[in-house]
């Protein structure tokens, strides 16, 4: 089955975007056309948008803004963000923010959900504070076991304790920890409101779920976190890449974790298959690839059948959790229509499949991916 890179909705134009694919309205979720993928960074005017209840501010006063330590801490505070600016040193980081359901709408059959095409992810230079700062100020007690984050989100959600409030959590003992940052910098320049202004939770690798916007309480548990978004929500069947069937779901044995990390994945950004190609003539591929295991250290192309691969040139590394740009030179041999497609490795070896996949919340796509291309006679 051919799919669309994007998904088919009507641009929209929001405050400090461009325009922008449009899924829902209420919560807001705009899609990232394909063309902004062609640098390693994604524009914050053209940054995807993702939000999951109803009730959303169009401005905060900075002024008023606080970002509360509290639970089971030993010195609960608030902290503005001059305070954030003024006692900690600031540290960045490149990471790709992707929504957990980014390319849903490849899943057959299909499954509730927004539907995706592949454009719900983005990459940025985050600058902030490191969370482990924070909570090395505030002083962590004895028998915590999890951080939770809360963010500005408020409306009706789904059913659960918990579900009219944004809450994500992360055990003490997950070392992602060391690499969190509360940023209120993306690509050296304020949030936009509709990314998470003043501040947002960065994990890099991790799937955009754990991303909390518009942080408003940072919160140490000393007891597992059975709000709705982590008991019921954002959890994948504990099976290899969280696969499974329809009739597995309904038998009730299927055991589901939360989701975490993103899996390998790359794109062909252009050509986009929207032109015809002249043969014989030589054609450069653009493209990106992530992984929220390592860097990417390899992408592969093949213009056949999928049997025979060839290196790509890999752009500039800027870290593990960031996009890495490939270019590829192909030369057309014949007329009609070619399927090329793309496949990156990541340093811990995993390797981009070629199957799909299916879960019951449209989680982890990663499956190739491939473009046809038509060459014509014309030059």
């Amino acid at each position: 089955m051919s799919f669309s890179w994007n998904s088919g909705g009507q641009y929209v134009t929001y405050p400090q975007k461009a325009p922008l694919i449009l899924l829902t309205k209420q919560p807001v979720q705009l899609e990232t056309p394909r063309h902004c993928f062609l640098s390693p960074f994604t524009p914050n005017s053209s940054f995807y948008v993702r939000w999951h209840l109803n009730s959303l501010s169009s401005s905060v006063n900075l002024s008023e803004w606080r970002l509360n330590l509290e639970g089971n801490v030993k010195k609960p505070m608030w902290l503005s963000m001059s305070n954030l600016l003024g006692r900690f040193k600031p540290a960045s980081i490149v990471a790709v923010n992707q929504c957990s359901g980014n390319s849903r709408s490849r899943f057959q059959p299909s499954v509730s959900g927004g539907q995706w095409g592949n454009g719900a992810m983005g990459n940025a230079t985050w600058t902030g504070v490191r969370l482990k700062e924070l909570l090395d100020v505030a002083g962590i007690k004895k028998h915590s076991i999890m951080v939770q984050f809360e963010g500005m989100d408020r409306g009706k959600g789904g059913k659960g304790v918990g579900a009219n409030k944004f809450l994500k959590s992360l055990g003490l003992d997950n070392p992602v920890l060391d690499k969190c940052l509360i940023a209120y910098r993306m690509n050296d320049k304020p949030l936009p409101m509709l990314n998470g202004f003043p501040a947002r939770l960065v994990v890099p690798g991790y799937f955009a779920t754990y991303w909390v916007k518009a942080l408003t309480s940072i919160r140490v548990l000393d007891k597992p976190d059975d709000n709705y978004w982590m008991k019921s929500a954002y959890r994948v069947p504990n099976t290899p890449r969280g696969n499974t069937t329809p009739q597995d779901i309904t038998t009730g044995k299927v055991k589901f974790l939360p989701i975490d990390r993103m899996p390998v994945r790359s794109f062909i950004i252009a050509p986009d298959g929207s032109s015809e190609l002249p043969r014989g003539k030589q054609v450069k591929l653009h493209g990106i690839a992530l992984s929220g295991h390592d860097r990417v250290v390899k992408v592969e192309v093949s213009s056949g059948d999928g049997t025979m691969w060839s290196e790509a040139q890999l752009g500039e590394d800027f870290g593990a959790y960031s996009f890495r740009t490939w270019e590829f030179t192909w030369t057309p041999a014949r007329l009609g229509s070619h399927v090329l497609s793309v496949r990156a490795t990541d340093g811990q070896g995993n390797v981009q499949p070629d199957g799909g996949i299916w879960n019951p919340g449209g989680y982890m796509w990663n499956k190739i991916e491939s473009q046809e291309m038509v060459v014509a006679t014309s030059i």
